[in-house]
């Protein structure tokens, strides 16, 4: 049984609704929940703002967004891919542990078409989507605005990006 192909309608109409993310997770696993739920949010017209602090910062530096890692350590709901068997947690931080389950979570999305993070945030940006970059975690990361995504809007503070998304849900991830 195959499932039906849903395409979001990226239409621009207004709903007056508001999403902000906060992305604090960098790695391959916890990028992807955001994005989801931020490309969602866009197909049902509802304005998004992803704002990337701490560990989240990997998914807009350009040096780093290309290589997210997916770490089995310390998840103790990793199992084999469509099995029920899971992998023992003292395996988990053996050499070659990080890499394996990182080929194998990215060859599970490419055989979806999920589409990559880089790839990904350009679509959310072209269907309207904002991303935004926190001010304390660049300062204390030595980040300026030229080690990041051409279209990521700014560096701003926790209180402007609470300010600008009033009234918005909050989900933080």
């Amino acid at each position: 049984m195959t499932t039906p192909t849903i395409v979001p309608n990226f239409a621009s109409e207004d709903t007056g609704r508001k999403l902000a993310i906060i992305c604090s997770k960098g790695n391959l696993d916890m990028a992807y929940p955001g994005l989801i739920l931020g490309n969602a949010a866009l197909g049902e017209g509802v304005e998004t703002h992803l704002f990337f602090t701490f560990w989240g910062f990997d998914m807009i530096i350009k040096s780093r967004m290309n290589d997210l890692q997916f770490s089995p350590a310390g998840n103790t709901a990793m199992h084999l891919p469509g099995t029920n068997a899971h992998i023992p947690q003292a395996i988990m931080p053996a050499p070659g542990m990080t890499a394996m389950a990182t080929h194998m979570l990215k060859k599970q999305l490419d055989d979806l078409k999920i589409p990559t993070v880089p790839d990904f945030l350009e679509q959310i940006v072209a269907a309207g989507g904002h991303l935004w970059a926190c001010r304390l975690s660049a300062d204390m990361n030595n980040v300026s605005e030229s080690d990041l995504r051409d279209d990521v809007e700014g560096i701003i503070s926790a209180s402007d990006f609470i300010e600008m998304t009033e009234g918005a849900q909050l989900l933080f991830i």
